[in-house]
């Protein structure tokens, strides 16, 4: 079964910035998700900022909430910083939580 984007999408909800307490998805830090008819998944993301403490745990995080959607077989994170992130990336959820709007 070759995995589905939201799906992936929804697991990676449980990857929580701990700086931020909100998720990476609704945080705007996911770019881009390409699925292969092998399940292998290749994940584009970045960081509030270069110097993200937690960046460590986020990607770990990250690759193993992946994972655990179904279909999954293996996880490739690239971390990009092209375009920077901004408030503006944040999912209308998250900027409700955040009070950005």
């Amino acid at each position: 079964m070759i995995p589905d984007k939201e799906k992936i999408k929804k697991a990676l909800k449980n990857v929580v910035d701990p700086e931020i307490g909100l998720n990476i998805v609704d945080l705007g830090l996911i770019y881009y998700i390409e699925i292969s008819d092998d399940g292998k998944v290749r994940i584009e993301m970045t960081m509030t900022s270069p110097m993200c403490p937690a960046a460590d745990m986020i990607l770990e995080n990250t690759k193993h909430f992946a994972r655990t959607a179904e279909g999954v077989t293996a996880v490739e994170i690239a971390l990009v910083w092209d375009p920077p992130w901004d408030p503006e990336k944040m999912s209308e959820e998250g900027k409700a939580q955040m009070d950005f709007m």
